[in-house]
């Protein structure tokens, strides 16, 4: 831990569920950790810090990497045996993992070299090691690669990690308290993933003015002289400290009674949650609680509190689901299944989870509101803009249901962030050949290793069974996996497309491809047009929640200016092929391939088509002609485009055959 002065835990102002969740995870470790999403600029980073310099010293064996207790240390230690280890005392670590962290650096990484030539275990400890009995941060953890996710998620639910590489393993205790944050506006976690967190909280900045001023009022003081901050702050940050420590030792002896089970049980089965890990961090979570008052047995109250931190974000099915539960359902299943034995709440001089500075005291994550809003309470239309051409706007229209999409995939090999669309030369995946590694060795190709070492053995001295290897010997694997794609929407919301039920099928199937995109990995943008102009309504994000949302609220109406759409995709490609140049782009317009509005429409947007086919970027038309009389503009536009068009219809997964070779054969071609 850094010495310079942390910004105190007590002093943050409101963020009630934020610190309450820290503080039980402080208590009971078992909870599972703290997923934190909100906003930027709202304390997720300051409180995280701030939690670690309030857990209380521990014991550890003098020079142990892997920080063994001197009373139990663990028998498969790297650095034991430890018999008649000296203990030494130290605070706990907050241990940072960086975004772009390679594997090795999370679990660790051998020594290859010497495993295969001498037979020795030679093991660099990674930042799992580093954060044994102390704090893993996680800051962006939805930005984190996900193969990281899962050894770091099942790190924290095994108690220890494992890293093996070519038959030679290593396995060290990695018990941690796990702290992720997120701005849910860079896209989301998968369920899976989120199941894993065992409490999930909101945070946003308060509308209070005063609470605004308070805030800055004491940022400001810290910021000008952080030690005489602190220093004012101490008394408090003691008593807190204290309090953790006292509720640990009281957890052990908290009851939790058959009434408070049947309801735990109760929620989770009447909010339909996945599997059983919800009722089991819901029942540590209440116990937590129930210490943290200072109590023995859990009460209804704390069992209320545990749903609304441990369940909200459970109930999510896909990322257009807003986590949240809904309040009076919960209050009549915990009344419903409520029993005699539950014994009368003894909130303490504090409240529940009160204190000083010290937690929230049962103020719900989320506000409960509805998943969605009655189409009544829609907001108007905007006014039709100056200039917008023929057609009045119209309002929007609700998407039609999503459904399963062919997977479109760019042509070729790329390079990009791991993802699961297009083929790319990745870390993880099959293994197609072997080269010498550059740089740190991470994934050896042990046949060409050996193949490499083996004409040099006499010449070595090699006198016994084992293997002379040297480093110039070694071989990285090449391995084959896929990546994430940018998909960029062009969608026309012309008066062309603007009967209701037509719109509502487009909707639907934008819809279908931004679900595929969440489940690819891909980054999305969305840009339209109508009347006289082009929009960018979402520039390239990893949060296609964020997309569908503009799209519900697209209006449409006036001309079809298709050679402003068409320009507008091919700024926003290039700015992203400067930002992000492995990042392969996959253009989908979506459109009736008309063009109207200003001189020639047609030919112009066939010149800005031919701008995106000389770029060789993969494109997609889908076809929204309706009608027994079709004029075939999309399937001109897709050939100018050097790609290939799919009508709505043959969209669909269990409708087409053969969509994605004749996406690559087409743009192969162009390209």
């Amino acid at each position: 831990m850094s010495d310079a002065p942390h910004y105190p835990f007590t002093a943050i102002v409101g963020q009630d569920d934020l610190r309450l969740g820290l503080l039980l995870n402080a208590v009971s470790p078992a909870v599972g950790g703290v997923l934190v999403r909100g906003e930027k600029g709202t304390a997720k980073s300051t409180a995280v810090r701030a939690l670690a310099a309030l857990m209380p010293d521990v014991d550890v064996v003098a020079g142990c990497r892997f920080s063994c207790a001197p009373g139990s240390p663990d028998p498969a230690c790297p650095d034991g045996p430890h018999t008649l280890a000296e203990a030494v005392s130290r605070p706990a670590r907050m241990v940072e993992l960086p975004v772009g962290a390679s594997e090795d650096r999370l679990v660790g990484a051998l020594d290859i070299e010497r495993a295969l030539a001498d037979g020795v275990k030679a093991f660099e400890p990674g930042l799992l090691a580093d954060a044994h009995r102390g704090v893993l941060y996680v800051d962006e953890v939805n930005l984190l690669h996900d193969h990281l996710v899962d050894l770091l998620l099942d790190a924290a639910a095994m108690g220890a990690s494992y890293v093996e590489r070519e038959g030679v393993s290593v396995r060290h205790a990695a018990r941690f308290l796990l702290v992720g944050t997120m701005n849910p506006e860079e896209g989301e976690l998968r369920p899976q993933l989120l199941d894993r967190f065992g409490l999930t909280v909101e945070v946003a900045a308060s509308r209070e003015p005063e609470q605004r001023v308070e805030v800055v009022r004491r940022r400001l003081a810290f910021d000008d002289d952080p030690a005489g901050f602190a220093a004012r702050w101490a008394g408090e940050e003691a008593a807190l400290r204290e309090r953790i420590v006292a509720a640990r030792a009281l957890l052990p002896e908290v009851t939790l009674g058959d009434a408070a089970l049947r309801q735990i049980a109760a929620t989770c089965a009447a909010f339909e949650v996945d599997g059983m890990r919800a009722d089991i961090v819901m029942a540590r979570t209440a116990t937590a609680l129930a210490a943290w008052a200072g109590r023995t047995d859990v009460t209804s109250d704390d069992v209320r509190q545990a749903a609304l931190l441990a369940l909200p974000h459970r109930r999510r099915r896909n990322p257009f689901d807003a986590p949240g539960l809904d309040e009076d359902q919960l209050d009549k299943t915990l009344e419903e299944f409520g029993g005699d034995d539950d014994p009368d709440p003894d909130p303490g001089p504090d409240g529940p989870g009160g204190g000083p500075d010290g937690g929230g005291g049962g103020v719900p994550p989320q506000g409960g509101e509805p998943e969605a809003a009655p189409e009544a309470e829609e907001s108007p239309a905007p006014a039709p803009a100056p200039g917008s051409g023929g057609g009045g706007e119209q309002a929007p229209v609700k998407a039609a249901e999503p459904f399963r999409t062919k997977v479109l995939s760019v042509p070729g090999l790329g390079d990009g962030a791991a993802g699961r669309r297009s083929r790319a030369r990745t870390e993880h995946g099959r293994t197609t050949g072997a080269r010498r590694p550059r740089g740190a060795l991470t994934k050896l190709h042990l046949a060409a290793t050996v193949q490499a070492a083996a004409p040099h053995q006499r010449a070595r001295g090699r006198s016994g069974p084992g293997l002379v290897v040297r480093r110039d010997d070694l071989r990285q694997a090449t391995r084959e996996g896929r990546e994430g794609n940018l998909v960029l929407f062009v969608v026309d919301a012309s008066g062309s497309m603007a009967a209701r039920q037509r719109m509502g099928a487009v909707k639907g199937a934008v819809l279908s491809l931004l679900l595929d995109a969440y489940q690819r990995r891909d980054k999305v943008g969305l840009v339209t047009f109508r009347g006289a102009t082009a929009d960018l309504a979402l520039p390239p994000t990893s949060s296609v929640d964020a997309a569908a949302a503009r799209l519900e609220r697209l209006p449409t109406g006036g001309r079809t200016p298709l050679a402003a759409g068409l320009l507008k995709a091919h700024e926003v490609l290039r700015v992203e092929r400067l930002r992000d140049p492995a990042r392969r782009p996959l253009l989908v317009v979506v459109t009736d391939g008309r063009a109207t509005g200003g001189p020639e429409p047609v030919a112009l947007a066939a010149r800005a088509a031919g701008l995106h086919a000389a770029q060789g970027t993969a494109s997609v038309v889908v076809d929204c002609e309706t009608g027994p009389v079709r004029l075939g503009m999309a399937g001109e536009l897709a050939g100018a485009l050097g790609g290939t068009a799919v009508t709505l219809d043959e969209l669909r997964a269990d409708a087409i055959a053969g969509l994605v070779r004749d996406v690559r054969a087409t743009t192969g071609r162009a390209a």
